[in-house]
């Protein structure tokens, strides 16, 4: 069993909290789902926490009946394949080989997936189950948000009647306590030594400063940008390939991993928050949790400033999320502007559509919110507790180590777009990395990055012919696969000479030459690629999926159908190929 130290029982008891609800959060959505629930709680008189399954040990959940009237929730995001999230696989692992029987636990699950996967919701799906199959008793349905959609919009649909539920069975009456309830304490510090405080740095403090492997997400390795090129000369379009160099990291890669990138928010949306909102943006602050039993103590690394929060820790790009436009909703001396808010924010038929027309459609992130509304004006330290953490942005790593083993290279398109507002919204990362740009007065640009392995990978044997089909920047690791095989061919090594691509897209069509520049072998894109070209292959899928109306995954079953009639051969689909 856990020590008294580490077992969430005895902080539940000690706390007096009888409702846990863990997440498997991947990008921060199902935390910020977990932490909504565990904050809803208190509306309706009950006394929840949220929890990461990674700081627990999981066989705990034996022993949650000892409290009276305990629930666990689970709030599970799927990653990839249908795998669990990092911080939730010992805890995957556990539910698979444990034996022991959950009678007495009660539970609830709403899973967070994207329906254009295979593997739907997966980990919600398999969590929901097992829970079931050891005794457990399920006290509302399984919820599945579909991020295809409107995730957010079923998380509420599901909570809607998830608290109702809840209520029936503590035996309380479902009736809310309106108002904001404030989660994190304003600090400012008037005299502070600045090596105190975070400039950026996303775990330990001055890591930037002073570098130490091992690199993973809680302790990023600082790049300089070696390249940065545009692939493209024609078009309205911007397709950048760039080179990040990881000399002395001791990191290592394989073709098909991913490169996790931490950009940060436009320098013009952080001033301009500053003046809309009339706040000192160097002021240095700290968010202390007022709830004692939670593990986060922080929104953020704290202390900071208010400038730092808005440019490293925050998304202030994104739509706000319902429940951020209720919380702000108290702050418009507009009644008009009041009610409008929270009809946004309600679950109501009305407010759906105005949340979809009025927010998404339009695209206004928060500082389009506040300039439409002008007599809203929030506090700038409840505006910094409700956003969401600026994430980590995961690209395909687009060349092999094995060619490639002091650099990564990642290939993007620059987003740049008009909003129905009349505004120029840029995608935050593409347009960081797109400003990276090498120069020649010894200036290095850097990337705060790790990299995370995946099962993406070519057939162990070389011999074996692959079939890859991708859209878009989805050719980022087919390219690091075809520079693998060259490479292979270059020391002798009997592989399949045909290494074929169907590629749906413009980057491609129009640049053909340029897979051949950051591949370093020879390609084509025209129908006389059928003859073998020493290694790899390349041809031209023109918009047949897109004609179709074919999801990438159905065009691949599409293929495996028609090969599996055409050949002996047993292939398999994974990621958007086809590997035999």
């Amino acid at each position: 069993m856990p020590t008294r130290e580490t077992s969430f029982i005895e902080k539940m008891k000690k706390m007096n909290r009888n409702i846990l609800v863990f997440y498997g959060s991947q990008t921060g959505t199902a935390e910020g789902f977990a932490h909504q629930l565990a904050k809803d709680a208190q509306r309706y008189g009950l006394k929840a926490m949220a929890a990461d399954p990674e700081e627990h040990d999981m066989s705990d959940l034996l022993r949650l009946p000892e409290i009276d009237n305990s629930l666990a929730v689970f709030c599970m995001a799927t990653y990839g394949e249908g795998d669990p999230t990092d911080n939730a696989q010992a805890f995957y692992d556990w539910l698979q080989v444990t034996g022991d029987r959950l009678e007495g636990l009660n539970f609830a699950v709403f899973g967070l997936g994207n329906k254009t996967y295979e593997h739907f919701n997966a980990m919600g799906k398999y969590v929901d189950k097992r829970l079931s199959e050891l005794g457990a008793r399920r006290i509302f349905d399984l919820g599945l948000g579909d991020d295809d959609g409107n995730l957010e919009e079923d998380f509420l649909s599901w909570k809607e009647e998830f608290w109702p539920a809840v209520c029936k069975f503590f035996g309380v009456e479902p009736t809310t306590q309106e108002g904001s309830i404030r989660q994190f304490e304003l600090v400012v510090h008037t005299d502070i030594n600045t090596n105190e405080v975070f400039t950026g740095e996303i775990g330990r403090l001055k890591s930037f400063q002073i570098q130490k492997p091992p690199f993973d997400s809680k302790n990023l390795f600082l790049s300089s940008v070696s390249v940065n090129r545009k692939l493209n000369k024609g078009g309205s379009r911007h397709y950048m390939h760039l080179e990040l160099d990881i000399s002395g990291s001791h990191i290592r890669y394989d073709s098909g991993d991913h490169v996790a990138l931490y950009p940060t928010n436009d320098t013009f949306l952080v001033n301009r928050l500053g003046e809309l909102l009339g706040v000192d943006l160097d002021t240095i602050i700290s968010l202390n949790n007022l709830d004692e039993a939670s593990n986060k103590k922080h929104p953020f690394p704290c202390p900071t400033s208010y400038r730092t929060a808005l440019t490293h820790y925050l998304d202030i790009s994104s739509p706000p999320r319902t429940n951020v436009l209720f919380e702000l909703s108290q702050y418009a001396s507009n009644p008009k502007d009041q009610e409008t808010m929270r009809t946004m924010a309600s679950s109501s038929s009305e407010g759906k559509d105005m949340y979809q027309n009025w927010i998404l459609a339009a695209r206004r992130h928060l500082l389009a919110v506040l300039e439409d509304l002008p007599s809203l004006k929030p506090p700038i330290d409840h505006l910094c507790e409700l956003l969401p953490r600026l994430q980590a942005r995961y690209y395909s790593i687009s060349s092999s180590a094995k060619v490639h083993p002091n650099s990564v290279h990642v290939c993007g398109v620059v987003v740049e777009y008009t909003t129905s507002t009349g505004r120029t919204n840029k995608g935050v990362a593409t347009n960081w990395l797109k400003n990276k740009e090498v120069t020649d007065n010894g200036h290095k640009h850097t990337v705060p990055m790790y990299v995370r392995k995946s099962q993406f990978r070519l057939p162990f044997r070389a011999s074996n012919p692959v079939i890859m089909v991708s859209a878009g920047t989805g050719i980022a690791p087919f390219i690091g696969f075809i520079q693998e095989r060259a490479w292979l061919k270059q020391q002798d090594v009997c592989l399949c000479l045909y290494l074929s691509l169907f590629y749906q897209g413009r980057m491609l069509v129009r640049q053909s030459s340029t897979i051949a520049a950051v591949t370093g072998t020879r390609t084509s894109c025209t129908r006389r690629s059928w003859r073998p070209l020493r290694g790899c292959l390349i041809i031209s899928f023109l918009s047949i999926a897109l004609d179709l109306n074919f999801h990438q995954h159905d065009f691949c079953s599409f293929l495996l159908m028609k090969i599996s009639f055409s050949c002996s051969l047993k292939p398999c689909s994974i990621n958007g190929s086809i590997l035999f």
